[in-house]
């Protein structure tokens, strides 16, 4: 038995004696006192119990807590929700082209964006088009490839051959902009949570 099994073990026989010894002076039947006596056992025990594991308890609050904080994204219908994430952002989990992706989605963005990394792997073309582009963005101007994404689903909204942006200089951050907006029925922010209304599975 290590030193604070028995510290816990003493304590616990401590207040034991303790809650007798008041049932006691109060002159309770001996079954009514026992009974007492276990109750305020199992009460001392859980107490015990909890805070034994407040390290644990405290650790799985945290990872319960991140994981809605992180914005959980839910389909109802055709209607997606999306819970804002912790630093503030609308985070979707999105298919392009079939290849997972965490996007962003900004109403400030004209255009959505692409990284060369997800482009590379959405297999998208980048030479679908012979002339590239120069962005004005708030880090100054950027030169752009445009191309086409063919599929792209979030939930339960799919939408055909959207244009894109992509480019090196956009790290490894993809952008949901306003050219995807504009094709859904509707969206809007209720609280903490951006709803995004397609009015058909297909947009």
């Amino acid at each position: 038995m290590t030193g604070g099994t028995t510290a816990n073990a003493l304590y616990l026989v401590l207040l034991l004696v303790l809650v007798a010894s008041s049932l006691t002076i109060r002159r309770m039947p001996l079954g009514q006192m026992a009974k007492m006596t276990f109750a305020w056992l199992a009460i001392f025990a859980v107490a015990m119990l909890i805070v034994a594991g407040r390290h644990r308890i405290a650790a799985g609050w945290t990872a319960l807590t991140s994981a809605f904080a992180d914005g959980s994204q839910t389909t109802q219908g055709d209607t997606v929700r999306i819970a804002k994430a912790a630093d503030g952002h609308f985070w979707a989990n999105a298919d392009i082209n079939g290849v997972r992706r965490r996007m962003l989605i900004d109403s400030g963005a004209t255009e959505t964006a692409i990284s060369a990394a997800t482009a590379k792997a959405a297999r998208l073309d980048l030479g679908e088009s012979p002339f590239g582009t120069i962005l004005s963005t708030a880090n100054g101007d950027i030169a752009a490839t445009r191309s086409t994404i063919a599929k792209l689903e979030i939930g339960s909204i799919t939408t055909d051959n959207l244009p894109v942006v992509v480019s090196p200089a956009f790290g490894d951050t993809d952008v949901l902009g306003m050219n995807f907006l504009s094709r859904l029925k509707s969206w809007r922010v209720e609280g903490n949570t951006l709803i995004l209304d397609p009015g058909a599975s297909t947009i």
